[in-house]
């Protein structure tokens, strides 16, 4: 019987860390992998859309992220990371921001951007204080801005035996719907008929037309409890409310917010991006600030700017300010009595 006791550990030996006590069955990798199948709509309407250009545009960016990390984590002699699938992810998000009609070599210096500069550079996964793919496809639209503004247009009928005209689809422009309400200042049929804006028959980045499949995503991430409402709630009500004024105060000439709503990367920025858990905010009422930050610099770029797309640099100039808000949102730990300091 003696032999066959159970020996706790000499207690001295035990270290503690003060309560609470939480497990979660959460890894890195499972949620990674729920982002991969939530991305699966956005990518499949792009190649539904644009043929087989996106789905090598995907890929590319996808095994170029996947490629790099495993170098750069062998170089700097730290734990291989590809197999969390944050890489993949990065790889995705990239593709999905750019047009089907991207040369590859672009692809793989975004790639290589989105990892070196925009994740390990700052230790890697957890420690990055810019969302990674949207760091590539920042950097990309300032090397490389004619080739990241050069839309193809949605080629039909590719999945019938047209292969050939699809894979040269990078021959031929066209415009995005905010392209064109920016640089005409009217809203012509291409860009102003929502059911298109809807299911994603358009010109633009080959993983942002599909509002539809971007949303059946999302909404899979909240039910899987990896992303918060507030943030892309806050996000895409800001547009719309902002845009909404900005309408009624120039009807006929400006977008309504449903356009807006619709248009451009708002959807892919709002539900994948602005959700990042390691960029934003980490308390509810900073995923709101956050939210609502992004929102109201996306409409001043878009209604204001140069650009007439702004997503991508409202979320990486709220990343830089999730420290800041984190620390004027963090709530006081239970128990906690602070002393205000008597006047001398």
């Amino acid at each position: 019987m003696a032999d066959d006791a159970i020996r706790l550990p000499d207690p001295s030996k035990l270290l503690v860390s003060s309560s609470p006590h939480i497990h979660d069955a959460k890894d890195v990798r499972g949620i990674m992998l729920a982002v991969v199948v939530a991305l699966v709509p956005g990518c499949a309407a792009g190649v539904w859309f644009f043929g087989p250009r996106a789905l090598l545009v995907l890929a590319v960016c996808a095994a170029t992220c996947v490629g790099f990390e495993a170098v750069l984590c062998r170089l700097l002699g730290r734990p291989a990371t590809i197999g969390d699938l944050s890489a993949l992810v990065t790889g995705l998000l990239l593709g999905m921001n750019l047009s089907a009609g991207t040369p590859w070599w672009v692809c793989v210096i975004g790639s290589v951007i989105a990892i070196g500069l925009g994740k390990q550079v700052y230790g890697g996964l957890g420690y990055n204080l810019f969302n990674p793919a949207l760091v590539g496809r920042v950097a990309l639209l300032l090397a490389f801005p004619k080739i990241l503004t050069t839309w193809v247009p949605p080629v039909t009928g590719w999945w019938a035996g047209r292969v050939p005209e699809a894979l040269a689809a990078d021959g031929l422009t066209s415009a995005t719907p905010l392209g064109l309400w920016k640089n005409s200042g009217t809203l012509l049929t291409q860009g102003g008929d929502y059911v298109q804006l809807l299911v994603g028959n358009r010109p633009g980045c080959l993983g942002e037309t599909s509002a539809i499949a971007l949303v059946l995503g999302g909404l899979y991430l909240i039910w899987k409890g990896h992303i918060r409402w507030q943030v892309p709630v806050a996000f895409i009500g800001t547009v719309a409310l902002f845009t909404g004024i900005v309408y009624a105060g120039h009807r006929g000439t400006a977008p309504t917010p449903l356009f807006h709503v619709l248009s451009g990367g708002l959807l892919l920025g709002a539900i994948f991006m602005a959700t990042d858990m390691v960029t934003t905010p980490m308390g509810k009422l900073g995923g709101v600030l956050f939210g609502v930050g992004c929102g109201l610099v996306t409409c001043v770029i878009r209604c204001y700017g140069g650009y007439p797309e702004g997503v991508s640099f409202s979320i990486l100039l709220m990343n830089a300010l999730t420290p800041l808000i984190d620390r004027l949102t963090a709530r006081r730990p239970f128990g906690d009595v602070r002393r205000k300091e008597s006047a001398a």
